[in-house]
This record gives structure tokens, C-alpha cells and sequence, in this order.
């Protein structure tokens, strides 16, 4: 694994130096979207809904829609005076019982790894986390942006978990769910029969990801029977100034073309014309004859 942060527990006059690492990842497969037919990869280009012009990277900004539609624009400037900061602490606020931090309330999982030299405080604090069944609530600046998080041990590493500010979790407003509907005594021992029944303790190994294997194995089958398309390099521009008079001759015959003029090399077309067009005429033309004396 490769920290992603590095920085310092701290609570009360202790301060532990940690580095920060991602405790989970996504087995999910990433796809590319192809071309059907020879599995070339669809590009993508920034176009602008308004005037339909191809839009550079350093032209877009961030632009927040209002509910009537309208577009507010924002600049890095404005970014700039926003509170963030950068601190490299992980401040303990307060430690509280486990069972108060409501699970929807956790988002992202971190493992804290000590320095060689803070062992002994982070063990400390470890063992004081189970030993008194608490997590610490803790203030941290990932990415500029201040956010909770809470401290908790599992197999015997302290993790970290950010946590989702409270007006971020929805309210469940189903309307089929009102005081009225209750469950009658006899269908309440009927549901507490069924439970009886399928009771039983959670083991992880237990469950695996059917969809993820047999995606694997589909494509490790194509692969080993030759179904794969050989997609070639797109071929590499060279800025040499025959493809620039190649695109310019392009350019030419297609406004000729729109025009309803007659392209180059047909009859009617000019010399310099069928010069340009046949790529010629190097833009190196020879001096015009001088005029004649009276």
C-alpha cells in the first residue's frame, strides 16, 4: 500500500505522526467505450451548447445552476476566498460511546499506520479506544476541505472514517408506511419464527461476488480463444508542413465546394490553385519578371 497522507493524531498534550492509507477498494471492471466494429475508443470533445465551438481546457470554469436555470459563474479567485485549510493534524475533539455514531453517518475508511518512534502512544490510544468501547470524533483537512471523522480499532489498527455532515442523509418520507399499519400479534410470531430460523452469525468468507468472477472468467475465455480485436496506435502527427498544406488544400476544396465553385484541377481552376492542390507549390514563388522599359 502507498500512503496518501501523512500527518499527526493529536489529543491532549500527545501527539502521534501517522500516515494515512486507503482501507478499501472497488473490484468493479472498468469498461471502455468502443467502436463496435474495429474496438477503437469513442472520443469525447468539449463543446459548448451555446455557440457549439470546441472549448479549451483553460476556458472552462466551475458554474453553479440556479433552480431558475440561470448560470452563476465562478472563478478561482472566488475559490480563493473560501475557508479551507491545510492543516496535517488529526485533532481529537471528544471521545464518545460507540453506539452513539449512527452508521449511516460514515463514509470513507482510512488505516492510520504509525511512525516507528510513535508506537507506544498509538498503542495507547488503541487500547484506551477498546478497553472504554468509545471512538474518538476528530476534526480533519483532507484535499483543503475541513471534515468530521471518527476514530475506531479493528484488528487491532486504529481506523480512520470520514463522516457525512448531518444535513447530507436524506429523511425517509414513504407515504405506505403511515402509524396506521401495524402487524397483527399472530403475523408478529409468524415473522419472529422465520427469523429464529434463519438466524445465525455473519462469516464474510461466506459470500463472494458472483457477477465479478463470472465477468472475469468471460473475459479471460475470450482472451484465450483469440476473440480480440488488435486496435492499431493512432497514428502519431508530425507537424511537417506537407500535412499542413494538406489540410489547407482540404480546407480550400471545401469552401470551393460550398461556394458551387469548381474544385482545383478541374477545368476553370486556376494554376496556382492546382499547384496548391497537388501540394506543388512549395510557397516559395519565383520572382515576378521585371516590367519592361517604355
Amino acid at each position: 500500500m502507498r500512503a496518501i497522507w501523512k500527518g499527526a493524531v493529536s489529543f491532549g498534550l500527545v501527539n502521534v505522526p501517522v500516515r494515512l492509507y486507503a482501507a478499501t477498494e472497488n473490484h468493479d471492471v472498468q469498461f471502455r467505450q468502443v467502436h463496435r466494429t474495429d474496438g477503437g475508443r469513442i472520443k469525447y470533445q468539449r463543446v459548448c451548447s451555446i455557440d457549439g465551438e470546441l472549448v479549451a481546457y483553460d476556458d472552462i470554469a466551475k458554474g453553479y445552476e440556479t433552480q431558475d436555470g440561470d448560470m452563476v459563474i465562478l472563478t478561482d479567485e472566488d475559490f480563493a476566498d473560501l475557508p479551507t485549510k491545510s492543516s496535517k493534524e488529526i485533532a481529537v475533539e471528544k471521545f464518545v460511546p460507540a453506539d452513539q455514531i449512527d452508521p449511516m453517518m460514515l463514509d470513507k475508511c482510512y488505516y492510520l499506520e504509525p511512525d516507528k518512534s510513535a508506537a507506544k502512544p498509538y498503542v495507547l490510544l488503541r487500547d484506551a479506544l477498546e478497553s472504554e468501547r468509545r471512538m474518538a470524533l476528530v476534526t480533519v483537512s483532507i484535499r483543503t476541505r475541513m471534515t468530521m471523522a471518527v476514530l475506531r480499532v479493528r484488528d487491532g489498527v486504529i481506523v480512520m472514517q470520514t463522516m457525512l455532515w448531518p444535513d447530507e442523509i436524506r429523511s425517509p418520507d414513504f407515504a405506505a408506511l403511515g402509524q396506521d399499519q401495524e402487524a397483527t400479534d399472530r403475523e408478529l410470531a409468524m415473522a419472529h419464527l422465520l427469523v429464529e430460523q434463519l438466524a445465525g452469525d455473519y462469516h464474510p468468507e461466506e459470500y463472494e461476488d458472483d457477477y465479478a468472477l463470472a465477468l472475469d472468467a468471460l473475459v479471460q475465455a475470450k482472451v484465450e480463444g483469440g476473440e480480440v480485436k488488435d486496435v492499431p496506435k493512432p497514428a502519431e502527427e508530425t507537424g511537417e508542413v506537407v500535412d499542413l498544406l494538406a489540410a489547407l488544400a482540404k480546407s480550400v476544396e471545401k469552401a470551393k465546394a460550398a461556394r458551387g465553385e469548381a474544385p482545383s484541377g478541374a477545368p476553370g481552376a486556376s494554376g496556382s490553385e492546382k499547384a496548391a492542390a497537388s501540394g506543388t507549390d512549395k510557397g516559395a514563388a519565383k520572382p515576378s519578371a521585371k516590367k519592361r522599359a517604355g
